[in-house]
């Protein structure tokens, strides 16, 4: 019989505000990956992604083990550009995919950093929930029951690089200390289940100001947050989706109002915190 897994994996928002680049939640949007060994390699997607070796699943799994006996079947419900950890997913899932099959118990968290270029995205498609990176290491814990999330995705994307490049080499202190504050709120909040610290924890001066002019709507929704219900909002990793916080009591009346604003130039998905990380099951 053939060898075959079948690997979930979430998708995910960094930075959640003032965490750039060492906080991340993981979302209930899933890539899913079938790895059956049929004795050739090939790629089955209705996505548009590499079908090739140049595929980000494939390529991970081929760090831990040769690709040429294995078929790769890919399926996504998450949108593939806009900040939502995409190719996290599929770097952890070519991984978990080849660690499964070969009983390797390799750092998955160590090789999909490196793949990545940075641990956010890769470590909540790995454990789910919320995660705090730090020297090399994620600390996860769980979000508050009632906790959910509107996703409003804009339809023309912007290159990671760009928003990367908009960012100085250096920041005023006052800055600074103002993320370091409001990290501390949000993870504060998080953990005691605190909506409202939650909410003050949300803001950011760091990189949500500077790359502003690459996504003026988005970032003009992000202000007007909690006015329209929320108890606000974040830009996901790099934008310019933006995601937006709420308490699932007033979650219908946001989203309602959100499917408003962003007529035209958005999508808008109702989506839950998901607690659940990479999932790999023997078929």
């Amino acid at each position: 019989m053939n060898r075959r897994r079948l690997v979930r994996v979430p998708a995910s928002s960094a930075n959640l505000g003032p965490g750039f680049d060492c906080l991340c939640a993981a979302l209930a949007l899933h890539v899913e990956v079938e790895v059956e060994e049929t004795g050739r390699f090939a790629v089955e997607t209705d996505l548009q992604i590499a079908r090739d070796r140049r595929n980000l699943c494939v390529r991970a799994f081929s760090r831990l083990h040769p690709v040429d006996d294995f078929t790769f079947r890919i399926r996504s419900n998450v949108p593939l550009s806009g900040g939502l950890g995409t190719s996290a997913a599929a770097i952890v899932a070519g991984f978990v995919a080849a660690d499964s099959l070969f009983e390797l118990d390799a750092d998955l968290l160590a090789l999909a950093t490196e793949m990545e270029g940075h641990p956010d995205n890769v470590a909540a498609a790995l454990h789910g929930g919320f995660v705090i990176c730090a020297d090399g290491r994620a600390t996860r814990l769980d979000g508050p029951a009632g906790l959910e999330a509107v996703l409003v995705v804009p339809h023309h994307a912007v290159r990671t690089s760009q928003a990367r490049a908009a960012l100085p080499a250096e920041l005023p202190m006052g800055d600074a200390v103002f993320n370091v504050a409001h990290a501390a709120l949000l993870t504060l909040g998080l953990a005691r289940s605190d909506l409202d610290l939650i909410g003050r924890g949300l803001r950011d001066r760091i990189h949500q100001p500077r790359r502003a002019s690459l996504f003026p709507r988005s970032v003009e929704l992000l202000e007007r947050a909690t006015r329209l219900g929320a108890l606000g909002a974040t830009i996901s990793g790099a934008g310019p989706t933006v995601l937006v916080w709420t308490h699932y009591e007033s979650t219908g009346a946001v989203l309602a109002r959100l499917r408003g604003e962003a007529e035209g130039w958005a999508d808008v998905l109702h989506v839950c915190f998901e607690p659940q990380g990479a999932d790999v099951r023997e078929l």
